[in-house]
């Protein structure tokens, strides 16, 4: 598992012991075992999906590793999803996802 998926996954939990509904959202090709190709959700869309528990408000959090930057389509994604009410953001760390969905940060 790399860095950047145990870091979503340490977020997800995180949210998730503080009341949340938070999933992983995986985005790219698969190959079956059979070598078929299945392609999954769609460019930009960001990582972890879920609502609040407070006022079922959705959120979509983009995770990146310290001194990276998201591409043109994540933060494209990221504006639409504001542009709609929902929560969206990107972080590199649980304090910065937590400040994204509890604050309205980033």
């Amino acid at each position: 598992m790399n860095q950047e998926t145990i870091l979503q996954n340490k977020i997800i939990v995180a949210l998730c012991e503080r009341g949340c509904f938070a999933v992983n959202h995986t985005v790219g090709d698969f190959y079956t075992k059979y070598g078929g190709r299945v392609s999954v959700g769609n460019p930009g869309e960001s990582d972890i999906w879920g609502h609040r528990p407070h006022d079922g408000k959705a959120f979509y959090v983009e995770v990146k590793m310290p001194g990276e930057k998201p591409r043109k389509d994540q933060l494209d994604f990221i504006e639409a999803m504001k542009n709609s009410g929902a929560i969206a953001g990107w972080c590199t760390s649980i304090p910065e996802a937590l400040n994204i969905v509890f604050e309205g940060g980033n």
